[in-house]
């Protein structure tokens, strides 16, 4: 199947990130979200970020307008009726996803394909409530999705070698570099990553080093690009807490236990930089 227009459910960080490399990338895209106001934050989003490019010399202001002209939005999901791959970028929320996924399953033609950009959540959990198992399939982007090269391709047990090698090669189509993954709590990357910084939570916690000391040495030691406290508020402490519990929940082993410190502060609603305070402010 060529794919030649891209549904994407979301306008939020992960929805018009993926949106923006669809459209550079000579896709057309329908970004879709609740409410006008969201639609419009994700727009003003792509836009401000497409800007950036051309002033940096990345990017030429023609293909920026091409591109900005690429992506339809919309607050119905009937709008994404034409396109052959719908994306599904909403919160980290397995509810929330079961019933975006049946919607969109009384909407689009039988043989659209359907992705998740979940970072956590089973695919072949996801893929069995919805009435297109095999053309179901993870495709988790990483944040800012416009920079980031990776994207993991995920296969649910249901997952045809169809579906697989179409969304395969819409990513290296938009320039990303794909890792096909088994179905399992976290993947790879996260599966790595979240319990790091976990750990890191713990150790802030009891005071064996400062947090700038701790992403310093971080930086510092392992060549990380940014210390994990800072990638956490980037990420958001909620999120974070979100996939270790779900590590808890599918492997129940102690190892994966959220850190208190990490639980007190979501608590609390320092969720990062997008609320202005984490383990930082900003």
């Amino acid at each position: 199947m060529e794919i030649q227009t891209v549904g994407v459910i979301g306008a939020g960080t992960m929805g018009n990130g993926i949106a923006q490399a669809c459209a550079t990338c000579g896709l057309n895209v329908v970004m879709v979200d609740i409410d006008e106001a969201a639609v419009a934050r994700g727009l003003a989003a792509v836009t401000t970020s497409l800007d950036r490019l051309v002033k940096k010399d990345k990017l030429t202001a023609e293909a920026r307008d091409s591109a900005l002209a690429r992506i339809q939005v919309s607050t119905h999901y009937a709008a994404l009726v034409p396109a052959q791959l719908v994306i599904e970028a909403a919160t980290e929320n397995e509810g929330l996803k079961r019933k975006i996924l049946a919607q969109l399953d009384t909407l689009l033609p039988a043989e659209t394909l359907v992705a998740t950009n979940t970072s956590s959540i089973s695919i072949t959990k996801l893929a069995a409530a919805t009435t297109r198992p095999d053309r179901f399939i993870g495709m988790h982007f990483f944040n800012p999705v416009p920079m980031m090269a990776l994207v993991e391709i995920i296969r649910g047990l249901q997952t045809s070698d169809a579906t697989h090698d179409a969304v395969k090669a819409m990513a290296l189509r938009l320039g990303k570099t794909p890792i096909t993954v088994r179905n399992a709590p976290g993947f790879v990357v996260n599966r790595i990553l979240i319990p790091m910084i976990n750990e890191a939570f713990f150790v802030l916690a009891e005071g064996l080093a400062s947090a700038e000391d701790i992403d310093a040495g971080m930086k510092l030691g392992c060549n990380q690009p940014i210390g994990p406290l800072a990638l956490a508020d980037m990420i958001g402490l909620d999120v974070c807490l979100a996939v270790m519990q779900v590590y808890v929940d599918e492997y129940a082993d102690s190892k994966y236990r959220p850190c208190p410190l990490l639980k007190e502060m979501v608590a609390a609603g320092w969720l990062g930089r997008k609320t202005g305070r984490g383990v930082y402010r900003y």
